[in-house]
């Protein structure tokens, strides 16, 4: 399971990068879920960002302006990130979800095929005026996109899982898995909330609030020691899952002295 951690700024992204995470996804969480940044920002980041590891950033959400936002996804492709992240706050229907995201998607290949695109729904999706959070894998797959993420519209402290029971995320994560996306989870997770999220055998976990000082997303600091903990867990939940998966699978060895 890959780490995404969100900085603001390149600061924060260096807290991010020694920390451990494999995924350092720029943000500007004063505008929101996923709020975007400014692209000198996030070319700032790119310029300390190592090589071989990932880099995000968010476009907001296309709150049914696909012009908007796809003019928008095509300024953020030419910052040099791997993924490019689109909420769909205010987008009511499925319908009207695959269209936009396939605009934002076109403007965003046109410019780099490799840029991988993500589409975000939201748990608490009835305080977002949106789509089904269940609707997104369906959403990727017919708008041919990459990754299916779900995080929550609103940060009061309540995380997915207040919003979706386990069988809904399973559901989630085992449907991203058979339209061959990549399967993302977030929204105000909590270290306590790892072991479940890593059940779910989700591919990335995306975290910025429980690596911040006072765990407050907006106002606080990210730190690398937060970081450092929370990748030592998921790497600790991948040894124990990789050794569990080896019991009772050793070669017989037969003796042919006998």
């Amino acid at each position: 399971m890959k780490l995404l951690i969100s900085p603001a700024d390149e600061e924060e992204a260096a807290e991010a990068i020694a920390g451990g995470a494999d995924i350092i996804d720029v943000k500007n969480p004063k505008e929101g879920a996923l709020g975007a940044s400014f692209p000198w920002i996030i070319k700032r980041i790119k310029a300390i960002t190592p090589p071989a590891m990932e880099l995000s950033c968010t476009l907001g959400d296309a709150s049914n302006h696909p012009g908007t936002t796809a003019l928008a996804a095509l300024g953020a492709a030419t910052t040099g990130v791997d993924y490019i992240k689109t909420g769909l706050q205010g987008v009511r229907t499925k319908e009207d979800a695959v269209f936009a995201m396939r605009k934002i998607s076109k403007a965003i290949r046109d410019y780099d095929s490799c840029i991988k695109v993500v589409v975000v729904g939201y748990a608490d999706a009835h305080r977002a005026d949106s789509v089904s959070p269940l609707a997104i894998p369906e959403i990727a797959a017919e708008a041919e996109l990459d990754v299916a993420m779900i995080d929550t519209a609103v940060k009061d402290g309540s995380s997915i899982f207040d919003w979706l029971t386990t069988t809904q995320l399973s559901s989630f994560v085992e449907t991203s898995h058979n339209y061959g996306l990549t399967a993302a989870l977030a929204g105000a997770l909590q270290k306590e909330h790892l072991h479940m999220v890593y059940a779910l055998n989700a591919d990335i976990v995306g975290m910025r609030g429980a690596a911040c000082t006072d765990k407050d997303r907006v106002n606080g600091r990210l730190r690398k020691e937060p970081v450092r903990e929370i990748a030592d867990i998921l790497r600790k939940l991948g040894a124990k899952h990789a050794k569990s998966n080896t019991i009772g699978h050793e070669p017989i060895v037969v003796n042919k002295n006998i």
